[in-house]
């Protein structure tokens, strides 16, 4: 027996569809994770951090922790698997060398060596930072991990997919694309962290369905570079914070003064603080006595 479907009710049987997939959407994650890094889960290892002694000028090296394989949920008729996918070691090496280049004018800093990822194994905790650490001659390590999550959805505009030429020229794909980077300052041999800085992004946009996944890769990699110049303000932030935290809590990290090196960075900045402290104490003792 056939069954006859008038147009106008296969017209409508196509609207709903077009209704159901329009409210549908799609979500990839990728992310890595310093505390995986550093403390694997089943590591019964206790790490005791020591109190940590910076050798100045200080040898530093910055790498992108092993990532996490990327996940998605959802989808739709159009978009398959979505996302950029995990960061090139081209895009990684890009993004830690404007790291690098911002701090290598600090007086403190010798050299700043870019690790590339494949040194870095997952879950090899501080173990593998030793071996890194002979490898490149470093003394601090600032480790950086990240979360980004990329959604799509089909708005109203996606209706216009039924047709050929609307696939290709409708933007009807709505974009968002959220990051956070994170670094984490290390004195290898002390295991101690020193600081951290985070870095955030939203990126959104929309693309027509033929191009969503290029477009996605773009904005993967617009938002990765907005989070960077983010972070960079924060770590500026953030050393700042840690030179004064040596000079009010000197018992904490202790500034060992190479033989070669004759600069001021935080050697300097301690000392000046230290004269200004005990110029204020005589003040406010002669002030006390003149009274």
């Amino acid at each position: 027996m056939k069954i006859k479907i008038s147009r106008g009710r296969l017209l409508l049987v196509l609207v709903m569809v077009a209704l159901i997939s329009g409210c549908a959407g799609q979500q990839t994650r990728m992310k890595s994770s310093v505390v995986d890094y550093l403390y694997p889960g089943k590591s019964e290892t206790i790490v005791q951090p020591s109190i940590p002694v910076l050798n100045i000028p200080i040898k530093v090296g910055i790498a992108f922790v092993p990532e996490q394989r990327a996940r998605s949920y959802g989808g739709n008729i159009w978009a398959g698997i979505l996302g950029g996918g995990s960061l090139t070691e081209a895009d990684k090496s890009g993004l830690l060398e404007r790291v690098a280049d911002h701090f290598r004018k600090q007086e403190f800093i010798s050299e700043i060596e870019v690790i590339p990822s494949p040194y870095l194994t997952a879950g090899g905790g501080f173990s593998n930072l030793e071996q890194i650490r002979t490898m490149y001659g470093i003394d601090i390590i600032a480790l950086v991990s990240y979360d980004q999550v990329q959604f799509t959805d089909e708005g109203l505009l996606s209706l216009a997919y039924w047709t050929l030429v609307g696939a290709y020229i409708v933007a009807g794909e709505k974009n968002d694309t959220s990051t956070m980077l994170d670094t984490a300052v290390y004195d290898i041999q002390s295991k101690k962290m020193l600081f951290r800085a985070p870095g955030t992004s939203n990126v959104k946009s929309r693309s027509a369905p033929v191009n969503l996944s290029e477009e996605l890769r773009n904005d993967s990699i617009k938002s990765f570079n907005e989070a960077t110049d983010a972070m960079i303000m924060n770590l500026d932030l953030q050393l700042t914070r840690f030179k004064e935290k040596i000079v009010s809590n000197p018992e904490q990290v202790k500034i060992v003064k190479r033989a070669s090196y004759s600069g001021g960075g935080v050697m300097g900045l301690v000392d000046l603080s230290l004269i200004l402290l005990f110029v204020l104490g005589i003040a406010v003792k002669n002030r006390k006595f003149n009274s």
